[in-house]
């Protein structure tokens, strides 16, 4: 048995027993360039290697919708969530999974046109006709981006108020997702909608600013401070009149 330092294609040294190097896809010469054996007896050597990664075909977004993947996208191990533009629901598996067979579970499902009825359905909880700008956040309770974010806007609750904005949570993952407006619960028919509607996927924390309209304004991928909202709200959001009357009364909440 050798021990000692190798060089990887004559790029840097890893010195010790057992060192660790994180070799890339390709082939690669291995050197020892100061090896020895148990008694000691110096020697050089190298061999080389390949080192291939198993991926899967690369998928494709289904018609009116896209794909979310982690990882490199094809490579084995890798997740992959379909999603529906706005107005289209999905028919079909959400998740597909690479295996180390080289093949993708489950099969790609469609984005089929959704029908009025199903557009126009009322929400479960008394969602305000004219929503001021929302907040979306997700996708776990344990999540601590999640955690961090609900902690700065429920200590910044009199900005909030003042700026007449409402929060909307969907946290979770199916069956057990919840999505709440205050205290009102979402059904989960709503929760779908919304976050078809928004491309706001369950697989890592994402915050979505609407305006009043309801037009999507401000996307974050990482908690954003009070501060940052605010700032963004009362430079954009706001029209003339509540502007001058902002500037007149001051932050009362200081």
């Amino acid at each position: 048995m050798l021990t000692g330092k190798t060089r990887l294609s004559g790029q840097g040294d890893a010195a010790g027993p057992g060192a660790r190097l994180r070799i890339p896809e390709g082939e690669h010469v291995i050197r020892y360039t100061t090896a020895h054996d148990q008694a000691y007896n110096r020697a050089s050597c190298k061999f080389s290697i390949r080192v291939q990664v198993r991926r899967c075909p690369v998928l494709k977004p289904p018609q009116n919708g896209y794909i979310s993947c982690t990882s490199d996208g094809n490579n084995y191990g890798a997740t992959c969530e379909y999603l529906c533009d706005g107005g289209y629901e999905r028919q079909g598996t959400s998740l597909r999974v690479c295996q180390s067979s080289q093949q993708w579970t489950g099969s790609q499902p469609l984005c089929a046109h959704q029908h009025r009825c199903q557009l126009g359905c009322q929400p479960a909880g008394p969602v305000p006709r004219e929503t001021p700008p929302l907040r979306h956040l997700g996708p776990d309770p344990s999540n601590r981006y999640y955690k961090m974010q609900i902690s700065m806007l429920q200590q910044a609750a009199c900005g909030l108020e003042l700026r007449h904005v409402t929060t909307v949570e969907l946290v979770g993952q199916p069956p057990h997702e919840v999505g709440r407006i205050r205290e009102h619960r979402l059904s989960l028919g709503i929760i779908e909608e919304l976050r078809r509607f928004l491309h706001l996927t369950r697989s890592h924390f994402n915050a979505v600013l609407l305006d009043k309209a309801g037009t999507d304004r401000e996307r974050y991928i990482s908690p954003a401070s009070p501060d940052e909202l605010f700032v963004f709200i009362d430079t954009y959001l706001l029209s003339e009149r509540e502007a001058a009357r902002r500037e007149q009364s001051g932050d009362p909440c200081e």
